[in-house]
């Protein structure tokens, strides 16, 4: 079963992506806490980070440029998103792709299953 990890600090964003993921049939991995998050990366081999850009007192961005920085890590795709469009910033920093919020679940999925696919080429 493919493993996406949720980095997000809003109970009920996290909520809602966490179901819609386990509707698809992906197993959700729930990280509010950045400090844990490549702890839990080193632990739980996700498939797929989805991370949000503004964690409470936390930079996002230094978080994914240790991922990209990690032997073990850097290889995991990484999709950022915000409600600001934060894309530039994101991609720059090594993510694989950005969504801005609002989105559909629909748009989650497509954008999900296409980044899987890529890093599977």
């Amino acid at each position: 079963m493919t493993k996406i990890l949720i980095v997000e600090d809003d109970r009920a964003t996290t909520g809602l992506l966490k179901t819609v993921l386990e509707m698809e049939g992906f197993k959700a991995i729930v990280c509010p806490d950045p400090e844990r998050v490549l702890g839990l990366v080193r632990q739980e081999r996700p498939d797929l980070i989805f991370m949000d850009f503004h964690l409470a007192g936390t930079n996002s961005l230094s978080i994914l440029q240790e991922i990209r920085g990690s032997k073990d890590l850097e290889e995991t795709p990484v999709i950022m998103t915000s409600g600001l469009d934060r894309s530039q910033e994101c991609e720059q920093a090594g993510a694989d792709s950005f969504m801005i919020k609002p989105f559909r679940p629909s748009n989650l999925m497509i954008e999900i299953r296409a980044v899987l696919d890529k890093r599977s080429q």
